[in-house]
């Protein structure tokens, strides 16, 4: 039998990968570009063309695609911690319902991009502290529950803004349902906040770890659940709502990379899946996006979609894997 490497050396592999894989979205799309006049487009050192590509089209989606899978991927760490549910992730709690309601109100009046958004920020704020009140004082069930229901109530609602959209309304809207990086405006700063939020959650490891182990166990070790189930509802419902206003809804990446991780790294450590869950979910969310450009170019599928497509078969391989033989 092989021993199973490091952690450092998987994390190494990782970081390849994502090197790898951010490489490509720079040098491919409808006009290829090597990789050398790339690097020269990054440093300043080309022509305006080439530079223009790089610089104002695939480095700004390749930054949100990393941030918005970071985002995805840690909040799904999160929920899995709280929740003890495999299936567990960032839509269960009527976030992303609520973001892209708010959202698709705002482009049901033809608003700016700006307006949009807030927009769906205001969806998000406000669903998650609708999860908060209806489930107060009952027990961690319960707020997946509220969550689940916030969620199809929003849905509902979504399909009604939808039926009352005209035709030159809807393709923006179902973008939006179906994820699409074109709505990410501040590339740098997602990624940078994804970054921080990361390192946020990687201080609160010791906690996730606790909890993780269940309620009872939590509680014996003088953990305070009612706080705790706050505050990573609260931290979950920020890091969905930050995905989903710059990039729509994206699935998946939140239910199937915590379990990945914990595969690849052999543990349920958080210190060490939190770090490595948001450079899986960035470098995912990455390659999905670089087949949505590539797949039917010129045209650009939605990000989402593709997601969904790469999801399902990988959801259900893992599916299998952590039922183990029969």
């Amino acid at each position: 039998m092989f021993s199973r490497p490091p952690a450092t050396i998987r994390f190494a592999v990782l970081v390849a990968l994502a090197a790898v894989v951010a490489c490509l979205g720079l040098v491919a799309g409808s006009t290829d570009i090597g990789f050398g006049p790339a690097l020269s487009a990054l440093l300043g050192a080309i022509d305006e063309p080439a530079r223009t590509v790089v610089m104002d089209l695939r480095l700004p989606r390749l930054l949100s695609a990393f941030g918005i899978g970071a985002l995805l991927a840690v909040a799904g760490v999160l929920l899995q911690a709280l929740f003890r549910n495999p299936l567990a992730d960032s839509y269960v709690l009527g976030v992303s319902g609520g973001s892209a309601l708010g959202a698709l109100i705002a482009l049901l009046f033809s608003a700016s991009l700006w307006f949009v958004q807030a927009s769906a920020a205001a969806g998000a704020i406000l669903s998650t502290l609708l999860v908060l009140v209806l489930a107060r004082g009952g027990a961690t069930v319960r707020v997946l529950l509220t969550g689940v229901v916030i969620a199809s109530a929003c849905g509902a609602l979504v399909t009604l803004v939808l039926v009352l959209a005209d035709n030159g309304q809807l393709r923006g809207m179902m973008f939006w349902l179906a994820g699409d990086l074109g709505w990410a405006a501040h590339p740098w700063s997602m990624a940078g906040g994804a970054l921080l939020a990361t390192a946020a959650v990687a201080l609160i490891a010791r906690p996730l770890d606790v909890l993780a182990t269940g309620e009872t166990t939590a509680q014996a070790l003088g953990l305070d659940l009612v706080r705790w189930r706050v505050v990573i509802v609260v931290l979950a419902g920020l890091l969905t709502a930050g995905a989903v206003i710059q990039g729509g809804t994206i699935g998946f990446i939140g239910m199937v990379i915590p379990h990945l991780v914990r595969l690849a790294f052999g543990t349920a450590t958080h210190r060490i899946v939190v770090p490595a869950a948001a450079l899986a979910g960035g470098t995912l969310l990455a390659g999905a996006d670089l087949v949505a450009r590539l797949a039917a170019a010129p045209r650009q599928l939605p990000v989402g979609a593709v997601m969904a497509l790469l999801g399902v078969p990988v959801f259900l391989v893992l599916l299998r894997r952590l039922e183990g033989p029969r």
